[in-house]
């Protein structure tokens, strides 16, 4: 085996696989593990997973919304400032689990854009 080959190979191994966005199912799979343990839920880093995407989700609408002002074009919905929407965690879940179950296959962002549409038209 040649050398570039082998080293090829090596580093396909090792690098890790690249991050997929998480599907409102996955997200409400894990949220209903957490449920299920209770207050070890505490101690699950998928906790912080789930608040991370939710995060990341909101970061990445913002960015939308402000890439539509800077070309010029209608937002596609006028939420409050960051950090007072006042959206808890249990509504974050009511709306995933609203979505039929053909739409849970959208990722967490898309679900995201379509709740802060439906919650702040312009």
């Amino acid at each position: 085996m040649r050398l570039i080959t082998k080293l090829f190979a090596v580093t396909a191994i090792l690098l890790p696989v690249a991050a997929q966005a998480m599907t409102v199912q996955e997200f409400l799979n894990k949220a209903d593990a957490l449920k299920a343990q209770g207050v070890l839920a505490l101690a699950s880093p998928d906790i912080a997973l789930l608040r991370d995407e939710v995060k990341a989700a909101g970061a990445a609408y913002r960015a939308d919304l402000a890439r539509e002002a800077a070309a010029g074009k209608k937002p596609s919905s006028c939420p409050p400032p960051v950090g007072k929407t006042g959206i808890t965690s249990d509504e974050i879940i009511k709306e995933f689990r609203a979505l039929p179950p053909a739409q849970r296959k959208l990722s967490v962002k898309q679900a995201w854009v379509g709740l802060m549409t439906r919650r702040y038209p312009c």
